[in-house]
Formats: C-alpha cells, structure tokens, sequence
C-alpha cells in the first residue's frame, strides 16, 4: 500500500476515534461503539494480521465492557442509595425508552424521575428516594469516566496496532 494511503487510513481512523471520544461527553452518543467501528474499518482496509487480530479482540471486549458500563454502575448507584432491584429495573426501562421516544435527553430525565417516583412509593419517605436517585446520578457519572479510560486505551491500543504491523 502507497505510503499517501496509509497515511490517509490512519488520519481517518483517528478522525473517528476522535469523534467517538469526544461523544462520549453526550450521554446517549455511543462514543466507544464508534472507536470500535473505526478500529474494525481499519482492520478491514489493512488486513488483520496476528498481531492486529489480538488487539481487535480486545478491542471488542473493552467495547462490550464499555457499553455496559452505564448500566452496571447506574445500578449498583442505585442499589447502593437503597433503591430494590425492581426500581432499578424500572429506571434502567424507562431511561431506555426515553431516549427512543424523547431523544437526546429522554432517557437522562426519565431514568432518575422513575427511580426518585417509585422509590418514594415504595418506601413512603422522599430522602430514600433522593438517596437512591443521587446513586444513580452518581453512578452515571462514574461510568463516565470508566468509558473515558476505557476510550483513551483503545485509542492506544489502535496506535500500538497501526505501528506493530
């Protein structure tokens, strides 16, 4: 491959990693499927070698792992704020289908209204149900840098693979 074109492919890919590392400051944008798509885009385009193949494994797992980050520490979030497992299911259903119904901000508002809601009923006493909602704002939160970190070593997974051809 002319040197112009693998010069091209990596500044595309990194273009795109990039653009998925920044997206993950939005709260609904996929930011880590978009690296990974990247990374799969440039394995397709400079062929998977041993090497490349290792790190795209990885790269999938630290995708996976990176997805359902939110979800896990939404809930343990929750779970640690004294919120029952069914609150927490009920949240993670009602973030989901607000950001379908109400994209982008939906699922930000829905999450924590249903968890705050259905705890105070649960429980009859509004600063359990605070508690719980301030477990999964915080757990929200921690998840976003747990996929910062989880963004920034796939991007040097990438780099290692682009070099170690």
């Amino acid at each position: 491959m002319p040197a112009w074109m693998e010069v091209g492919i990596f500044g595309f890919t990194l273009f795109f990693i990039l653009v998925g590392l920044v997206g993950l400051i939005v709260p609904i944008f996929p930011g880590i499927v978009v690296i990974w798509l990247a990374t799969l885009v440039y394995g397709i385009v400079v062929g998977f070698n041993t090497v490349g193949i290792i790190i795209f494994v990885v790269l999938t797992l630290l995708m996976i792992a990176g997805t359902m980050a939110d979800n896990f520490l939404m809930a343990a979030g929750s779970r640690t704020g004294g919120a029952s497992w069914w609150t927490i299911a009920a949240g993670l259903l009602a973030g989901t289908i607000g950001t379908i119904v109400f994209p982008p901000f939906g699922g930000l508002i829905a999450a924590p209204l249903v968890i705050l809601l259905i705890e105070f009923l649960r429980v009859r006493e509004i600063n359990q149900a605070w508690r719980a909602t301030g477990g999964l704002v915080a757990g929200w939160g921690m998840s976003f840098f747990v996929r910062l970190g989880i963004g920034i070593l796939m991007l040097l997974l990438w780099v290692l693979w682009a070099f170690v051809k």
